[in-house]
């Protein structure tokens, strides 16, 4: 099958996915019982492997690892669905997919239509896979983490005005929305440890050069540090609410600050 059908299928397939996640949730606010589940999670489970095939492809180009900006978007994005499709199934949480695979949708139509010039790395080796298979599981994380934010944001806006409406009541409840917060958080900030530390101890060996302190270093700290504070604000002083939210979308802006910020500069600003 030719990539451009590949692509093309991909995308129809989140796109159909997440109607039906949308659709379902919309059907249990109205009678508490939404159509099945299992069909856009197989659905987006062969999008999801669609798009592997499609992202390996674009990694290799040129014969090297390849993580240019559309690229490297595209990857974290399949990390994401792969993630929230392992999540679904053991957690009642299915309604990221409807943020998710849309998102996921137009990544692809963007490593698609704007390829961008290749940006290769040093020769790969176990320990730079290691080290990229676990902070792309690290940004992964938190950007579920997001996602459920955003979502825990508008339920508690929505029981603060008194106004809960029917999606609201189909949503689980506001304190087992939080706990799923939070473990997101610590298991990403957990891998986002090890990212930053490894980056740091081996990076000679990493990327064939000393470390060089730098806007993305900067930048991916101290969004380490902000995810740091939450957690301990939370287990300290039980921080919840609007004031993880705040904190987690804070933290996670300058992680995207520090990598896609910082590719986005030098690929289409400054055209390296």
């Amino acid at each position: 099958m030719a990539t451009p059908l590949i692509q093309l299928l991909t995308i129809v397939l989140y796109l159909a996915a997440g109607a039906l996640l949308a659709r379902r949730l919309w059907r249990a606010a109205e009678d508490g019982a939404g159509p099945a589940l299992h069909v856009p999670l197989i659905l987006a489970g062969g999008a999801a492997i669609l798009h592997a095939a499609v992202v390996y492809r674009q990694l290799w180009s040129g014969g090297e690892l390849n993580l240019g900006l559309t690229t490297a978007a595209s990857l974290m994005a399949l990390a994401i669905v792969v993630l929230y499709l392992l999540l679904a199934l053991f957690k009642p949480f299915e309604n990221l997919g409807i943020v998710v695979l849309p998102v996921a949708a137009a990544t692809v139509v963007a490593a698609w239509g704007w390829p961008g010039h290749p940006v290769g790395l040093p020769p790969v080796s176990g320990l730079l896979l290691t080290h990229l298979i676990i902070a792309f599981l690290a940004y992964s994380l938190l950007a579920l983490a997001v996602v459920q934010a955003l979502l825990l944001l508008w339920q508690e806006r929505r029981l603060h005005h008194r106004h809960p409406g029917r999606l609201l009541r189909a949503l689980p409840p506001l304190q087992t929305m939080e706990d799923f917060l939070f473990r997101l958080v610590g298991a990403g900030f957990l891998l986002l440890t090890l990212t930053l530390a490894s980056g740091t101890l081996f990076a000679e060996a990493l990327f064939q050069r000393p470390l060089v302190i730098n806007h993305h270093i900067l930048l991916s700290l101290t969004g380490w540090v902000i995810f740091g504070i939450l957690l301990l604000g939370h287990w300290r002083y039980g921080w919840r609410g609007r004031h993880a939210v705040h904190w987690t979308l804070g933290g996670f802006a300058l992680l995207l600050l520090g990598y896609f910020g910082t590719k986005f500069v030098l690929e289409v600003l400054l055209g390296r």
